[in-house]
């Protein structure tokens, strides 16, 4: 079993691959094993472009040529890996079961057969992908609320408080939107995660594609956004806030790279495909496309505009 390495200065875990730590910048502990690979790097100047060589041995942070920040530039940014599995708990069954029913709730405006008359033509088990984080952080905040006001509408408030972000998820996935993993992503149980894909033979397994770099920079953005929301929400006295700002000081960061189960439908109404997420841990978490019915859409409109018409009526004859 790999031993984690952890920063010296923020406690932050080090990764296979890491020259310096993602959170604080600190020097690495130059494994045995990388030490012929990675004994000399690229710096690149953020600032004018210009690459130096670099030796871990002999830190440079600051460009030769114009005084900028360098930045390390590795050859071979490790790409991420999935470590874990959420085993599926929902068959195939259930999942065509599911969809059915869905199609069913959907109210007065779809069209009256489409339970009955869609027919389900792919149903494909996937694993999809996303990142689960921990991570503490000091956080300094500012924003104006109607606490404190007077004769002002607003007043200026800030502070600094700590605060701790657990089992945060953040989606790697390139096959399903944002909004699909918003509503599966509940359903999935973190604690259920294995070593290897339990699920239905044949399922597609998605790989991440982003270098590691790129996902770190996505989770500090999202820890940033989270830091303003609960500033906002629980620290800014009052009923009413803007301008909230939360300046984010992080430690300990620790990421974890987990396949997700879920099922992709395709079913087809009236000559025309539409598409279905439903998750693999639970059946009752799904989202999708399903058409309206036109007739009814334009019986409402009218209806609609027969009562303007009957209220504007009444209003002219009183007058």
């Amino acid at each position: 079993m790999e031993t984690t390495t952890l920063c010296e200065r923020c406690e932050t875990p080090l990764e296979s691959g890491d020259l310096r730590c993602s959170i604080c910048g600190q020097a690495a502990p130059l494994r045995e094993e990388l030490r012929r690979d990675v004994a000399v790097q690229i710096l690149r100047c953020t600032g004018c472009g210009a690459a130096v060589a670099y030796d871990p041995a002999h830190q440079a942070p600051a460009c030769s040529f114009c005084g900028a920040v360098m930045q390390v530039e590795t050859q071979d940014d490790p790409l991420e890996q999935s470590e874990g599995y959420l085993p599926f708990t929902v068959d195939q069954d259930q999942a065509r079961k599911s969809l059915r029913h869905w199609l069913g709730t959907l109210g007065w405006f779809r069209p009256d057969s489409l339970k009955s008359a869609a027919k389900i033509e792919q149903l494909t088990p996937i694993w999809w992908v996303g990142w689960v984080f921990d991570a503490d952080a000091h956080v300094c905040w500012a924003g104006d609320s109607n606490v404190d006001a007077g004769r002002s509408a607003w007043a200026p408030h800030a502070g600094e408080t700590a605060m701790n972000f657990d089992d945060i998820l953040v989606s790697a996935s390139r096959g399903l939107t944002k909004q699909e993993v918003d509503v599966v992503a509940p359903g999935c149980d973190l604690s259920s995660v294995v070593d290897q894909p339990q699920g239905p033979a044949g399922a597609t397994i998605e790989q991440f594609d982003l270098q590691r770099s790129q996902a770190r920079q996505q989770i500090v953005y999202t820890i940033r956004q989270l830091a303003d929301s609960r500033a906002a929400n629980e620290h800014i006295p009052g009923t009413n806030s803007r301008n909230v700002k939360a300046s984010v000081i992080l430690r300990k960061l620790v990421t974890r790279r987990y396949s997700f189960p879920a099922y992709v439908l395709a079913y087809r109404y009236q000559d025309r495909l539409y598409r279905v997420v439903i998750c693999g841990q639970d059946a009752r978490r799904l989202t999708g496309s399903a058409p309206y019915s036109i007739p009814k859409i334009i019986l409402a409109a009218t209806a609609a505009a027969a009562a303007l018409l009957v209220v504007a009526g009444i209003v002219m004859s009183a007058q």
